[in-house]
Parts: structure tokens; sequence; C-alpha cells
């Protein structure tokens, strides 16, 4: 009698539930690290909105209270450059209100707890301010 070569079925079972506990390990750490990375995305991408204001504000003495105003390029350089508001950037949309004397931008998840957690908020004051399970605003807790 001949030995075949080969792997048996129980081997073969072995490895395929190694690498299923190795999956099961790694993808829930993949999908937080994500999430990260967008909020951070976000937080940088609402710095940006505030420098734009900023400068707008300089040069009209008002906030602007619309994207289409930042993203102006008729008259000049514009503040902010691509679309703001249309889609999502990393996962976040971003929506500006306010105007004249102060603003306000939002920045909240695409899809909740997949594209990200915390929702932002920033306004004329420079604070970027976060809220979990709802919308920031100027009442919500200040990021560290």
């Amino acid at each position: 009698m001949e030995k075949s070569k080969g792997f048996t079925l129980i081997e073969m079972m072995i490895v395929v539930a190694i690498i299923a506990i190795i999956a099961a390990i790694a993808i829930p750490n993949l999908l937080r690290s994500r999430i990260q990375t967008n909020e951070s995305s976000a937080i940088g991408n609402l710095r940006t909105v505030a420098g734009a204001e900023a400068s707008y504000h300089c040069t009209a003495s008002r906030y602007a209270g619309d994207f289409d105003l930042l993203t102006d390029d008729t008259v000049g350089p514009p503040y902010l450059p691509g679309q703001w508001g249309v889609d999502a950037k990393s996962g976040y949309e971003f929506t500006l209100t306010g105007g004249g004397a102060n603003y306000g931008c939002n920045a909240d998840p695409e899809l909740p707890n997949q594209s990200g957690v915390r929702q932002f908020y920033i306004d004329g004051s420079g604070v970027i301010r976060a809220e979990v399970g709802g919308a920031a605003d100027e009442t919500s807790a200040p990021i560290s």
C-alpha cells in the first residue's frame, strides 16, 4: 500500500481555524484605525475651514455662511480649494451655516459608527468641539 502525499482534512481545518482567529483579531483593529484616521482628517479639515473663514473675514469684514463664497475663484484665488459641502471628505460631510458676525461648521460622519463615531463643530472662536451620539454645537465639549 502506497502512502499518499498531501494534507489531511483535519490539518486543513486547523489551518482554516487559525486564519479565522487571526482575522477575528485583526479586522476590528483595522476598522478602529480607519475611524480614527477619518476623525483626524475631519479635525484637520475643520482647521482648514477656520483658516479660510479668517482670511475671508479679513477681506470682506464678515464671515462666509456658504462654501460657495469660500471656493469662488472668479475674483482671485479661492479661500478653500476643491468642492465643499457637496461630497463627503474622508467619511465626513461638512455643512457651513451662519455668516456675517459668526459662522458654524459641522463635520458629521457619512455613515455613523462606520466612517466616524464623533461629530465635530467649529465656529468663529476657533475651538473645535466634539459630541458622540448627537450633533455637535457650541455647547459641546472641546477636543483636547
